[in-house]
């Protein structure tokens, strides 16, 4: 099993079908789904736990998250 890691996600929402999809933005691929903040937490906790799992036993290096992620909302 991995060790303990910190990744940003950025709950994205889906106003046609309800819920979030939840990008991993260190960890390209990694992508989770929830339809509250809550769930959007865990289904991300356990994406990431799986995604860093399969980086460990293919002897892959875990990348780091060297900048986190901003939203900026601009109006055009």
């Amino acid at each position: 099993m991995s060790a303990m890691a910190t990744s940003t996600i950025l709950p994205d929402p889906d106003p046609d079908a309800g819920g979030y999809t939840v990008p991993v933005p260190a960890l390209p691929g990694c992508v989770a789904e929830g339809e509250t903040g809550g769930e959007c937490s865990q289904n991300a906790e356990d994406a990431i736990r799986l995604y860093l799992d399969d980086l460990h036993d293919s002897g892959e290096p875990v990348p780091e998250e060297k900048v986190v992620p901003q939203a900026i909302t601009v109006a055009a």
